[in-house]
């Protein structure tokens, strides 16, 4: 039986922590060894969890990664006390606590008194790259009234976000200078920006800011009939916007492959535009309706 921190209900599972039982699992199967995974109920609702494990089917125990401290380390020992138990590539910080004690044998990656190992995440198998999409959106705009289906478009947008294989980042387009989780400046967001694969958005500056980095962004406009998200994508010559209208998952899962293939090279071409001021914004309107006035 393998366990962990991620396998108690008022644990929580790291991607550390995952990652190194990821490693044992691999030993585990290398080596022709069977074995089964105790999860958290919160983190894994359908797999098998703790309170449903009979201790009499087993005659080992591995606690993998994490310190080892803590009446929920104790449970084990009592509740598996039948069991060879071992702890691998965890953190000891009392040599004599009881939650060390109950084991058997302890491969610690840190002890006191003893030289460290490499954390068992380090040589986990490694695992295929997933998008990362970054998330701006707005519950505000009440300036649209009626019209406003903001809250409906956060929620389903956020579902659909949920069930993404991919690393989602939520930004915000608002600066801070007091706040270190916000970016204080336009260069800093550019920045996260421009390294993502893809943004979603609710946002007018979210879709023209992933544009000038050359990022694509599934632009979703929130408003009922349209409003300045889809005026300005029409501005910028982007097509991957959806209508709160028709906001569904196949529209949004069209625009999400296609954001992630050829979207890629159509953001770099607006981009390529916005820098050759192949678009024109009001600027210059502004000059020539200032021009009687410097001149009167």
């Amino acid at each position: 039986m393998l366990t962990g921190w991620f396998s108690f209900p008022d644990g929580e599972a790291t991607a550390g922590d995952v990652l190194a039982l990821h490693r044992m699992e691999d030993v585990l199967r290398r080596a022709g060894l069977p074995y089964d995974v105790a999860w958290s109920p919160g983190f894994r609702p359908r797999a098998l969890h703790l309170d449903e494990v009979v201790p009499e089917r087993y005659g080992q125990l591995v606690f993998v990664c994490g310190p080892l401290h803590g009446p929920q380390v104790e449970r084990l020992h009592r509740r598996f006390a039948h069991c060879l138990r071992v702890a691998v590539g965890t953190s000891v910080i009392d040599p004599g606590g009881a939650a060390v004690t109950g084991f058997h044998h302890v491969v610690a990656r840190d002890a006191p008194g003893a030289g460290p190992r490499l954390d068992l995440a380090a040589r986990a198998p490694a695992l295929p790259a997933r998008p990362v999409a970054g998330v701006i959106l707005t519950h505000g705009q009440h300036e649209y009234g009626a019209a406003r289906r903001h809250d409906r478009v956060a929620r389903e947008l956020t579902a659909w976000l949920h069930g993404k294989d991919c690393a989602r980042l939520e930004l915000e387009t608002r600066l801070d200078t007091r706040d270190w989780r916000m970016c204080a400046t336009p260069a800093q967001l550019q920045s996260v920006l421009a390294r993502l694969d893809l943004l979603v958005t609710d946002r007018l500056h979210g879709m023209v800011l992933a544009l000038r980095t050359g990022t694509p962004a599934l632009a979703v406009d929130p408003v009922a009939g349209g409003a300045k998200v889809s005026a300005q994508a029409r501005a910028c010559g982007w097509p991957a916007l959806v209508p709160a209208e028709r906001l569904g998952r196949d529209e949004l899962d069209h625009w999400w492959r296609w954001c992630l293939t050829s979207g890629r090279v159509a953001a770099r071409q607006v981009c390529e535009k916005f820098a050759a001021g192949a678009r024109q914004d009001g600027a210059e309107e502004l000059l020539r309706a200032l021009r009687p006035l410097r001149t009167g």
